[in-house]
């Protein structure tokens, strides 16, 4: 094939090179811009020519730097899309998506890398610790996440097997594997795992589920329902009340903490709880929360920096609590 052929291609190719091979610390001579040119497409081109077609490109709106330096300049692309601190931060939170398999982990971070020029991709290369991170064994939870937010787009219902995980170190299906059916509305994050918030329609109730234990999702045929109850919903209010995306019955309960543990409870129930000082080393919070053994457990993490107040039924189960623990020691 003769090189002209290619010659339409050129200015496509020259930002391919400028992309993959440089940047600031990395630039490019003419000479060898044309070589590669030459090389690896087959275009011709002289240092004449190059100079229009860098003009061009920064026209358009690439941001195309020179370097004069005589033995090591050229030119080089300036400024991307992603800086390699953001690329950086990128490819972290797949590592830590506990919901993503560590091939699909791979196949993003392998992505992220091709936003980076060849040097700062090697930069990310070097980030990369995979294998022994406890990470998702549904492959398809990836697709279970777009599948969801078509039907949310689409106000539909969607269908799923939900899994759990047996003693026997086996997965099964939930309900005898009968298909769930429910109304989809939010997507969120918590615990390094996707939680889908959504209506049961046969419990009359907002409900959450691990999208990673989704099964053959698929969207329905009916339309979503509970509508009304989503209307004003306050995501970071659910999941502070879910505590932990376990179930329980929603209770106000009143709590004091040691003063060290502050930013424990701004990190658990939000910046805006109202922290009230008891005494010189003591603060309380009045918080709703989804009272249950994954509360109580959270709780008796603190020793004795923490403990209920209030109401005194809710004291009295937690104490009842650790004494069961305790007794299960004697």
């Amino acid at each position: 094939m003769p090189k002209s052929e290619n010659q339409k291609m050129k200015l496509l190719y020259i930002i391919r090179i400028l992309t993959e091979e440089t940047d600031e610390q990395s630039p490019i001579s003419t000479k060898d811009l044309i070589e590669k040119l030459a090389d690896q497409y087959g275009v011709s081109a002289e240092r004449k020519t190059i100079y229009t077609d860098i003009e061009c490109l920064r026209e358009f709106g690439y941001d195309i730097g020179f370097d004069s330096n005589r033995t090591k300049g050229g030119y080089y692309l300036a400024s991307r899309d992603f800086e390699l601190p953001e690329l950086k931060m990128l490819v972290d939170m797949v590592q830590a998506s506990r919901f993503l398999s560590v091939k699909r982990s791979r196949e993003l971070i392998k992505k992220i890398e091709q936003l980076a020029g060849k040097r700062e991709a090697s930069e990310l290369q070097r980030t990369v610790y995979v294998a022994n991170r406890a990470k998702a064994v549904n492959e398809g939870v990836y697709y279970a996440v777009d599948c969801i937010h078509r039907a949310i787009a689409q106000n539909k219902s969607i269908t799923f097997h939900y899994m759990e995980f047996t003693v026997s170190s086996q997965w099964q299906l939930k309900k005898g594997g009968k298909r769930y059916e429910i109304s989809p509305y939010f997507l969120t994050w918590n615990h390094e795992n996707y939680y889908l918030i959504a209506f049961d329609e046969q419990r009359q109730e907002v409900r959450h589920y691990r999208v990673d234990r989704m099964k053959d999702l698929e969207i329905g045929e009916n339309e979503r329902q509970g509508r009304e109850l989503f209307r004003n919903f306050d995501i970071a209010a659910y999941s502070n009340v879910a505590f932990n995306m376990y179930g329980g019955e929603e209770k106000r309960i009143k709590m004091v903490f040691i003063n060290r543990l502050a930013n424990v409870v701004v990190d658990r129930f939000g910046k805006d709880v109202t922290i009230r000082k008891e005494d010189e080393e003591h603060f309380s919070v009045s918080v709703n929360v989804a009272v249950s053994p994954q509360f109580y457990g959270w709780l008796a993490g603190f020793g004795t920096g923490a403990r209920i107040v209030s109401p005194q039924s809710e004291a009295e189960a937690y104490r009842d609590y650790l004494k069961e623990i305790l007794e299960n020691y004697s």
